[in-house]
């Protein structure tokens, strides 16, 4: 309790802008968990000094008598002797007692932007919707969790046990406790994860009066506490084993409780190794900026914002972020670069229509101007897609940027993070109806990508037939695409026309097409026959397979361009930021 009653004061009086030391605190309740709570906020700056402290007889000052001898440090010199003394001009209650022993006058009492820990259960010390009636300045926690800050015991022992325990520490020391209490106030001002703002159906919650402490469903108090305290422990000096592999140790802590996700860590840690600049070219949406705090913390881009300069500002106050050091640009106030920009556009395209003057009207459209600014070397990646439908983010790029050599075409790539391992969907997104010279040309784009990513691809390219069984003009085309592959790359992993259940059961393929490359090998890209089975495809394994899609990865682009899916998730684009990092460091070594 203590661990985290310290985490919230100190976030409580950061945002009501009041010294550590200079608190008047009032504590109610003398018992192991207040004495506990009295030394952490003292080694964090309180002062002794500024505490009261009650039991059931009332202040403990010096006139008591036959006082407990735990209960001596905890006397005060104030002439004062009950509760409703204490609480006049107080900036802090901590109660750690009854329920229902504080009034609303003795609220009133206290002094400006109060802040009350209510904590005791199941009745707190005055209830919530009073308190709040009462004073519209006051901050508050509860031990309950259906109100706002949630004073729980399983936002500390679970990790810090965890940390102790992986360094074998040989007790738990004040310096551990101290770590845990600023890994969870740290914690509290970082983008809240959708999954938690989901649970409780508040996707703007962020830091504030109403979020001064993690939920404790927050899935990152793993790896941020549990390593804060184990440092805590090798730097005080009574861990038994040190750590040398930060991110190794955070990675075990992921794989322990089920959420290994190897390629995704592998992406993330590969895009940190060399950060790039990537514009988002819908920085005006919450989403966008809670991701690119992450990435800008995580060290995984440098993020440039496009829009209206004082709405994403606006945006950036609201949702407590700190994005102050962010280049933002508005592309209808860049008048050099519009000239720049639009001159670009307007050689690549005044042979198909395009004149000067709407070259650089286009270019006030975000999408046209993020993806000059990558064409013209003033970014590395764009990232778009998140409220538009797919078209109007790659065509822009299409016309100022255009596709990689060797290729006349782009595909849609999605990574499906399975149970069993990723799998890798082409093409879910552009091609509609491809021929087999497309769905050739879509295949070598999708093994050139997984190979990029480290994993060697065994394709299968997919039908509702298995190796002629039906003749019909689609299968033929896909059987058609096969034959070409294998003449044109023997040394690609490739097979088909076959049934998506043949592809995914390598014991069913072997038992009944022994003859497949496919039948010894467990095949991990899916080519499907056209745009309609992929996209369906994909979206049923997301909804009710539980996997997770990274993509759409736009595969054949001449520079890094990548497009998110509508609505996507803060993780999902952080995902996808990390991979166009990568797709960038890859492009530009080329």
């Amino acid at each position: 309790t203590a661990i985290i009653v310290g985490a919230a004061l100190l976030n409580a009086s950061e945002l009501v802008n009041k010294a550590f030391a200079d608190l008047k605190i009032v504590v109610s309740g003398a018992g192991a968990s207040a004495v506990s709570c009295i030394k952490i906020l003292v080694a964090l700056g309180a002062k002794q000094e500024n505490f009261v402290v009650t039991d059931s007889h009332g202040v403990i000052n010096a006139s008591r008598e036959n006082l407990d001898e735990s209960k001596i440090p905890l006397v005060t010199k104030r002439d004062i002797h009950t509760l409703e003394e204490a609480m006049h001009g107080a900036d802090v209650f901590i109660g750690l007692s009854k329920g229902n022993i504080v009034s609303p006058e003795m609220l009133l009492a206290m002094a400006e932007n109060p802040i009350v820990f209510a904590l005791a259960n199941p009745d707190p010390e005055i209830d919530y919707p009073l308190a709040m009636a009462t004073r519209k300045d006051l901050i508050m926690a509860t031990g309950r969790s259906d109100f706002p800050n949630q004073v729980n015991n399983v936002l500390g022992f679970p990790y810090l046990f965890r940390g102790a325990l992986d360094v074998r520490a040989t007790g738990i020391n004040e310096e551990m406790k101290l770590a845990a209490v600023r890994a969870l106030a740290e914690l509290a001002k970082k983008p809240v994860p959708d999954v938690v703002a989901n649970t409780y159906n508040q996707p703007l919650m962020g830091f504030g009066k109403d979020y001064i402490i993690p939920k404790p469903i927050d899935p990152r108090l793993l790896t941020i506490v549990a390593p804060a305290v184990a440092k805590a422990a090798m730097d005080s000096g009574i861990a038994q084993k040190n750590i040398e592999n930060w991110d190794a140790y955070e990675e075990e802590l992921i794989s322990r409780v089920g959420k290994d996700n190897k390629l995704t860590r592998s992406i993330i840690n590969t895009a940190k190794k060399d950060p790039k600049r990537v514009v988002f070219a819908e920085a005006d949406h919450p989403k966008i900026l809670k991701a690119a705090q992450i990435i800008k913390d995580e060290c995984i881009a440098t993020p440039i914002l496009l829009g209206n300069v004082e709405k994403i500002k606006s945006l950036i106050a609201e949702n407590g972020l700190d994005l102050d050091d962010v280049e933002i640009m508005d592309p209808n106030t860049e008048d050099e670069k519009l000239k720049e920009y639009g001159q670009i556009l307007y050689n690549k395209r005044m042979r198909r229509g395009t004149t000067h003057f709407e070259a650089e009207r286009l270019m006030r459209m975000r999408n046209y101007f993020g993806a000059a600014m990558v064409e013209n070397g003033d970014a590395d990646a764009l990232i778009s897609g998140l409220t538009r439908k797919y078209p109007a983010t790659i065509k822009p790029a299409l016309q100022v940027i255009g596709v990689d050599e060797g290729f006349n075409k782009v595909a849609g790539m999605y990574i499906m993070m399975t149970k069993k391992g990723p799998l890798f969907f082409a093409d879910a997104t552009v091609n509609l109806d491809p021929k087999a010279e497309d769905l050739v040309t879509i295949t070598e784009l999708t093994s050139r990508a997984v190979k990029q990513l480290g994993i060697e691809p065994r394709i299968a390219l997919i039908s509702y037939s298995n190796f002629g069984s039906t003749e019909a003009e689609g299968p033929r085309e896909i059987a058609k695409a096969a034959k070409i592959l294998k003449e044109k790359h023997p040394e690609m992993i490739v097979d088909g026309e076959m049934q998506a259940n043949f592809a995914v059961n390598n014991s069913l393929l072997k038992e009944y097409f022994p003859f497949s490359e496919l039948a010894d090998k467990q095949v991990n890209t899916l080519i499907f026959p056209n745009l309609a089975s992929g996209n369906i495809a994909y979206k049923l394994l997301q909804e009710l397979g539980g996997a997770e899609a990274i993509g759409p990865v736009l595969l054949g682009m001449k520079k890094s361009v990548h497009v998110l899916q509508l609505g996507s998730s803060v993780r999902e684009i952080v995902n996808m930021v990390a991979l166009a990092v990568m797709d960038a460091q890859m492009k530009i070594q080329k």
